[in-house]
């Protein structure tokens, strides 16, 4: 795991609905001690925007490192290592 303890996260929230899985991730970031530059995707456009350019199907999305780690399920994974 990253020793520089930084990570970027992109997570929707939008004006009615938050997604849940981007709020596990960012709980687990805090948990983990990360300091988090958290992008809050704010319109349907925003996300799929977002998923276009990075060729993903999902957010969240984050990054460390400049590595992509994935989606709330594969950073639980990563912390884990």
């Amino acid at each position: 795991m990253s020793d520089s303890k930084s990570a970027t996260l992109y997570r929707m929230v939008l004006p009615d609905h938050t997604c849940p899985f981007g709020v596990r991730a960012k709980q687990l970031l805090e948990q983990a001690g990360f300091q988090i530059e958290d992008n809050v995707l704010s319109s349907r456009d925003e996300v799929d925007a977002f998923e276009d350019e990075h060729g993903v199907d999902t957010t969240p999305q984050v990054f460390i490192d400049g590595e992509r780690i994935g989606g709330s399920d594969d950073l639980e994974r990563y912390l884990a290592q």
